[in-house]
């Protein structure tokens, strides 16, 4: 799969280069996005056009950390044949301020908690949710500990009772 990235309202960093690593490591644990057909859009922008596009598009009237707008469902995901043209699996966006606030709560460096973000969004581009079920939810966070594990990041969830 191929990343469009695009890094507007946070910090210089290699934020790319951390994308691209956050999604090697989830084609790991969830082979359907490793498709070279595949592409997806990645946008490290503000909370200010986060909370716009969260608005707009979900009903929601706040910032979130990261938001997903996956284009293919789940069953087609998986059906698709590694030949032919060119997929959108979907977009994802990423609120610079949410996800620093959030990182210096958690005491994790913000690239860290980044890279537990696109891995988090990615998976939901896969089809993968977490809202409907406790299963679900576990499911889906085992694949993003799987992932993270393969980054040498901790359990981001470890500390659940």
């Amino acid at each position: 799969m191929a990343l469009d990235i695009d890094i507007d309202g946070w910090p210089s960093g290699e934020w790319a280069a951390l994308a691209e690593r956050a999604h090697a490591a989830t084609a790991q644990v969830e082979p359907a996005i490793a498709n070279p057909r595949l592409s997806a859009s990645l946008l490290f922008t503000s909370d200010e056009e986060v909370h716009a596009l969260n608005r707009e598009w979900r009903g929601k009237d706040k910032p979130t950390n990261v938001l997903s707008f996956p284009m293919l469902e789940r069953d087609d995901l998986l059906a698709l044949s590694s030949d032919g043209p060119p997929e959108l699996l979907g977009d994802l966006a990423l609120a610079f301020g949410t996800c620093a606030r959030e990182a210096e709560e958690k005491g994790v460096s913000l690239a860290d908690h980044a890279a537990h973000l696109i891995v988090h969004g990615l998976l939901h581009l896969a089809g993968h949710d977490h809202v409907d079920s406790d299963e679900q939810a576990e499911a889906m966070e085992a694949l993003e500990i799987a992932a993270l594990a393969k980054l040498g990041l901790a359990d981001p969830y470890g500390d659940r009772n």
